[in-house]
């Protein structure tokens, strides 16, 4: 009978891990067709997802993003593979700060414009413009190339120390301002030349820039140019 009960635990068990397993596949199996994780790609790749926390303009985490992953076209992950291997040669990598952005979290962003009393994180992220002006000075937009999946706001990163300290762009991510477009001048050559890495890099890799943002890039010839997806990062 000892030998039955102990039969009987052992195979509970093992069922138990059967079933877990499938349902952890089943799980990593939702993403559509054609993204993946960033890590399953670029396992060693630093993220900092600032909206699935409240390090953001806003404030708080942004609808869609109820995990800080980054999620992207297999071609883009690709792309950045390849770059992060050219920069890993100089002690250098990337850091993730947003990729595929669901169009819940752009609704979210468009909403929070819209409620001129909300000014949390005003000082921070955009101290020289009016919050009513963030639509037609084109730093919130009701649609997002990042929701079609091969857009990200990127970095890059010191790997020589244990910080891995960001290099310094001449102005924080996501900052809203002249200081952030990729015409600006008015930076230290350090920062200047910074820059000038992160921008001859992604364009050598087929990224093309955003003039606003210094960190954000879209894959040209992209697989999804006119599709906008919604679903959450889980």
């Amino acid at each position: 009978m000892l030998m039955v009960n102990v039969l009987n635990k052992i195979l509970k068990h093992t069922i138990l891990c059967i079933l877990l397993f499938v349902v952890g596949k089943g799980f990593a199996q939702q993403l559509p067709k054609g993204f993946v994780d960033i890590k399953t790609v670029i396992p060693a790749i630093e993220l900092e997802i600032r909206y699935a926390g409240n390090h953001n303009f806003i404030g708080k985490p942004i609808d869609g993003y109820n995990v800080p992953k980054a999620i992207i076209t297999v071609e883009a992950a690709n792309m950045l593979k390849k770059i992060q291997l050219a920069l890993k040669k100089q002690h250098l990598g990337l850091k993730i700060y947003d990729a595929y952005r669901p169009q819940k979290a752009v609704n979210h962003f468009v909403k929070w414009a819209k409620n001129l009393n909300d000014t949390l994180n005003k000082e921070e992220f955009y101290p020289n413009v009016k919050k009513k002006n963030l639509f037609k000075e084109e730093y919130i937009a009701s649609r997002s190339g990042h929701s079609r999946g091969s857009t990200v706001d990127i970095t890059i990163i010191d790997l020589s120390t244990d910080e891995k300290k960001a290099l310094d762009m001449g102005s924080p991510y996501d900052f809203f301002g002249k200081e952030s477009w990729v015409s600006n001048q008015n930076l230290t050559s350090k920062q200047l030349q910074n820059r000038k890495i992160l921008q001859e890099l992604m364009r050598k890799y087929n990224f093309k820039n955003y003039p606003k943002e210094w960190w954000h890039f879209t894959l040209r010839n992209e697989p999804y140019p006119d599709t906008y997806f919604n679903f959450s990062v889980e």
